[in-house]
């Protein structure tokens, strides 16, 4: 008996501990416009269909920071039976005072098959129509104005065109 009533009483109490957590905002960090290679398609793989698509410039900009994005990254996607494609992108970014940032976004992009289909054609889909959302992980010299970023947990949402990509970043608070 107790057990019972010490077991009543923690999830009592549970809902009351729970409004003491820090519950996350969002920080908007910038908006990156990043230009695509057309996808190298490797074709089904033991993992699923994959493709590399090389990243080849691009510029980015926000309250805190603004510069280019570097030539030579790539996302590297599986896309799935369903159609959902696993993304990993690893790139760089160069601000304007000169810092490299390393960044590493891995996430999805899913939705209902005839929007996939357009996706794959290079239509132009609302990004309302399909999700695609990240997670950065960011990497900067320590001594930078940026070096903020190295302890900052970090999303993006996304829109795919056809030689394009659009992220917002942002931090979570």
């Amino acid at each position: 008996m107790r057990t019972w009533i010490l077991i009543l009483s923690l999830c009592w109490a549970l809902p009351a501990l729970a409004d003491d957590l820090a519950k996350p905002e969002l920080e908007f960090i910038f908006k990156a416009f990043v230009t695509l290679d057309p996808p190298q398609e490797l074709g089904d793989t033991k993992y699923g269909k994959r493709r590399i698509i090389g990243i080849n410039g691009g510029t980015f900009a926000g309250p805190k920071m603004k510069g280019v994005v570097l030539d030579g990254g790539a996302d590297w996607q599986t896309v799935r039976a369903d159609g959902t494609a696993d993304l990993v992108a690893k790139y760089s970014l160069k601000t304007d005072d000169g810092y490299v940032i390393y960044i590493q976004n891995s996430g999805i992009r899913t939705a209902a098959p005839e929007v996939l289909a357009k996706l794959a054609k290079g239509e132009d889909v609302p990004s309302s129509q399909y999700y695609m959302r990240t997670a950065a992980t960011l990497e900067v010299n320590e001594d930078s104005p940026y070096a903020w970023l190295n302890k900052s947990v970090i999303i993006s949402t996304g829109r795919r065109n056809a030689d394009s990509v659009e992220l917002d970043f942002y931090r979570v608070k």
